[in-house]
């Protein structure tokens, strides 16, 4: 065999050998194409799969990275691979979004939706109750035992929660709404404060363009809001919250005392006990309207909507008095003389039972 034919069968054996190598390369991608699939189609339907049957509460530090958020996750019982999870949220360009806050992992949550839940910020809530006819003392103390506020405001004075919510009212008392807040664990109690003083501001106004201008002798939805205060310590029966506005609009009208027994019971404080003596109504108070004719200065409890819709759109009524029958509903009378029948009727005889 010459030379050439050296050469040419050099070349035909590594032409063998190459595509020896590229079958064997192909069928190694082809082997690992399939392997990835599989991983991947496995790693997808983990994604989507429920991973417990039970809830878990748990808390994402504010700063935490990626890999920091996947692990407080799984030690705080959640059974969720750590890596996994990170794997997809990689995967998802989600690395970054995970926000700090607690969580409820609830039954049959999936991996997928457990990620959606901490990209979008779903907190786990807790609520507050601030109840219609509560001081501002006893919304004070509800908040400070609220155990999933942060109370930021413990060792503040009514003053300074007032210059925080950059109010310019004398004192905080009324100045908030009454309704259920939610917030996530750990929200500062002045948050609660703001958005209970925001709701208050927004339903005064809004009620105060909507008055009766003609029915109403108000200088401001502040004068307003006192005697709705008023109202709603008054009366729980909605039916006769626009007549007790009423009766008290047309004593103002005609510079009569108010003679209302809850503002006494404010103004009396910690000396109350459960019982007013005449001796009550003659002590003279900022808030005795007994001794003292118009509003008293500030509002004398919290106001729900009802109050202040019936104090801005009173009953076009004679009456003068009322007296409670001791249902909950009221005896109106446009005379003295009718309403010492009443209190005859419905006061004196219930106290001699």
């Amino acid at each position: 065999m010459n030379e050439t034919e050296h050469q040419t069968e050099d070349y035909k054996s590594v032409a063998r050998n190459t595509s020896v190598q590229l079958l064997m390369l192909k069928k190694l991608v082809i082997l690992f194409l399939l392997l990835a699939a599989a991983a991947y189609a496995g790693f997808s339907y983990w994604t989507t799969q429920p991973i417990s049957s039970s809830a878990y509460e748990f808390t994402i530090k504010p700063g935490s990275g990626l890999r920091s958020s996947a692990q407080q996750i799984a030690n705080a019982g959640v059974p969720v691979q750590p890596v996994l999870f990170e794997v997809l949220a990689r995967l998802t360009d989600q690395q970054n979004k995970i926000k700090a806050g607690t969580y409820l992992a609830q039954a049959g949550i999936t991996p997928q939706e457990l990620l959606n839940k901490t990209v979008r910020g779903e907190f786990l809530q807790f609520s507050l109750t601030l109840i219609e006819g509560w001081s501002f003392k006893q919304m004070r103390q509800a908040m400070l035992q609220n155990p999933y506020l942060q109370h930021d405001t413990a060792d503040f004075t009514e003053q300074e929660i007032l210059a925080r919510l950059n109010s310019d009212y004398p004192q905080a008392e009324g100045l908030f709404f009454p309704d259920t807040y939610l917030f996530p664990k750990g929200a500062s109690d002045m948050a609660v404060y703001q958005q209970a003083f925001n709701q208050l501001q927004q339903h005064l106004l809004a009620a105060w363009k909507q008055r009766d201008v003609k029915a109403t002798p108000f200088k401001n939805p502040y004068e307003a809001l006192i005697l709705a205060s008023i109202v709603e310590k008054e009366t729980g029966l909605k039916s006769d919250r626009q007549m007790i506005a009423g009766v008290f609009v047309n004593r103002l009208r005609k510079g009569m005392l108010l003679q209302t027994d809850p503002t006494v019971i404010y103004g009396m404080g910690e000396l109350y006990q459960g019982n007013i003596r005449k001796s009550d109504l003659l002590t003279d108070t900022p808030y005795n309207t007994y001794t003292r004719v118009g509003l008293p200065p500030t509002p004398i409890a919290l106001v729900g909507l009802e109050s202040i819709t019936a104090t801005l759109n009173p009953a076009q009524t004679d009456a003068l008095f009322f007296v409670s029958r001791g249902d909950g509903s009221s005896q109106f009378s446009t005379n003295l003389n009718d309403h010492n029948r009443a209190v005859n009727d419905y006061v004196n005889k219930r106290y001699a039972r």
